[in-house]
């Protein structure tokens, strides 16, 4: 067995490919916020897929943590030298694993603030790109306006606070730079939010509002804020991944990534202060990003949800295995072609019925093994920015909503905390308390859940909505998840 390290590195080649550039000669210029499972499957594949072309070098990633989870991904990095594998499982069976060189610093900010700070503001951090969640951007969903409420905001929003956010971090250092005459660099989120850039713009402005007017104006007029659209399955790593990857390749990694092989990064050309040849990696560089993202939003993420309660609920605790059941297939066809698609515009470039077949194709991959509880947490996220949009647009048409309906009703039941067999459901979502307390509510008040406007806005006032839902959580508490859909589906 080889540790992985940049010791073993020549050895390791002789196994799977790895780096074939020099990461002595690599310069960071990229500083990323909140380093998971995704980035390193996704951004950072893409940048080590430009160095081993010998471009790029100048565009190295120091990877930064701020919550106290990120302290093992610190360790992780800190003894590899930053250096990891891919494990890209085909449908087939197939592994394909590389090593991955692109990461060449981490940061654990709890540890050393100023550090991260210095990073930041130095003239060669051109991009700070972020994957921190759709509940890190702090949006009222009903208002669409920043909320500031949260604890850890309210102290980074006080006179001479050491950062502890993403957006702390983010205006103290745009104010050195300012102060020292540096141009800004890019902030390029690759969140699963529709219009990123722009709510990155959004949020961050009114951060920085609250701590510097003056600094809030110049954000607005020189910080380049792109839309993106990113997209590739990357589930949690598991212990039989690791053990996968020790077996069949002999390297002791202690956090490889596993994704699938599909990956898509549709971005806006907007920066500040330059980027790397992005487009000779495949990234796709656009004009208007829109059409893409709500494509992937209305499409892919809402898909997950439309099969991840139901499922869950019906016994399955994988997305392979429901998306192998015919009578889920159909509904989630139903789902994309009848509901979802009516909401959307030409996307340019893209054969959106060859799209919405290749989705049920991804979910389906037993390589994956997407488990259906990370599927389902962080909903009250998830659902208002993927799925109520949808039933809003199908409300004002006159178009079908039944489906979506039962999705919504699904995760009502869902978050009621046990499941068909009587089984315990650990709910994960930052607003567990309140959606699991109107959840056990509804057995008495069939609307408690829906009536929340901060999670559904005016849904409850659409009489065609409300009936819908009412209907389909009836039919789920009687019925169950299975025989509900064969029902509906049977018209």
């Amino acid at each position: 067995m080889t540790h992985l390290d940049a010791s073993t590195l020549a050895r390791l080649a002789d196994v799977l490919p790895v780096p074939g550039y020099d990461r002595s000669r690599i310069r960071s210029g990229i500083v990323h916020i909140g380093v998971g499972g995704f980035h390193r499957a996704h951004q950072a594949v893409y940048l080590d897929r430009l160095m081993n072309e010998g471009k790029a070098l100048d565009w190295g990633v120091t990877g930064v943590g701020l919550l106290p989870q990120d302290r093992r991904m610190a360790e992780v990095m800190a003894a590899q030298d930053c250096l990891y594998t891919v494990a890209v499982k085909h449908p087939d069976g197939t592994v394909r694993v590389r090593v991955i060189g692109s990461i060449v610093r981490f940061l654990y900010a709890p540890d050393d603030p100023e550090a991260v700070l210095e990073l930041m503001a130095s003239p060669d951090t051109r991009i700070v790109s972020l994957t921190i969640t759709e509940g890190g951007y702090h949006v009222n969903p009903i208002t669409g306006d920043f909320d500031a409420g949260d604890e850890r905001i309210q102290h980074d929003l006080s006179t001479g606070a050491t950062p502890t956010t993403a957006f702390g971090f983010l205006t103290e250092a745009l104010a050195r730079r300012r102060a020292r005459g540096l141009a800004p660099f890019t902030v390029a989120s690759c969140d699963n939010i529709a219009g990123n850039g722009d709510v990155a713009r959004g949020m961050l402005g009114a951060f920085a509002r609250g701590k510097d007017p003056d600094l809030a104006d110049w954000i607005d007029t020189e910080v380049g804020f792109p839309n993106s659209m990113v997209d590739r399955i990357t589930p949690v790593t598991t212990d039989a991944d690791r053990r996968l990857v020790a077996e069949r390749f002999q390297v002791d990694d202690a956090w490889p990534v596993v994704c699938e092989p599909f990956t898509q990064w549709v971005l806006e050309d907007r920066f500040s202060a330059g980027r790397p040849p992005l487009q000779d990696a495949g990234v796709q560089l656009v004009a208007d990003v829109h059409p893409y993202e709500l494509m992937k939003l209305r499409l892919l993420n809402a898909s997950h949800q439309a099969l991840c309660y139901l499922g869950y609920l019906a016994g399955y605790r994988f997305a392979d295995e429901v998306c192998r059941d015919p009578l889920f297939v159909r509904f989630l066809l139903e789902y994309m072609d009848r509901e979802a698609t009516p909401t959307l515009a030409p996307v340019p470039g893209i054969d959106l019925e060859r799209y919405k077949r290749q989705l049920i194709e991804r979910f389906a991959n037993p390589g994956i093994r997407d488990t259906l509880a990370r599927l389902c947490a962080d909903s009250s996220d998830r659902i208002p920015k993927w799925l109520v949009p949808v039933i809003a647009h199908q409300v004002a048409a006159g178009g079908e909503i039944w489906r979506s309906a039962l999705v919504v009703a699904a995760w009502a039941r869902y978050a009621e905390g046990v499941d068909e067999a009587g089984a315990p459901i650990e709910i994960v979502d930052r607003r567990r308390e309140q959606v699991t307390a109107a959840a056990r509510r509804q057995r008495e008040d069939r609307l408690a859940f829906v009536a929340d406007r901060s999670l559904f806005g005016d849904l409850i006032d659409a009489p065609r909505f409300v009936a819908a839902y009412q209907a389909a959580l009836d039919a789920l508490h009687d019925h169950g998840a299975r025989r509900t859909l064969e029902t509906l589906l049977a018209g």
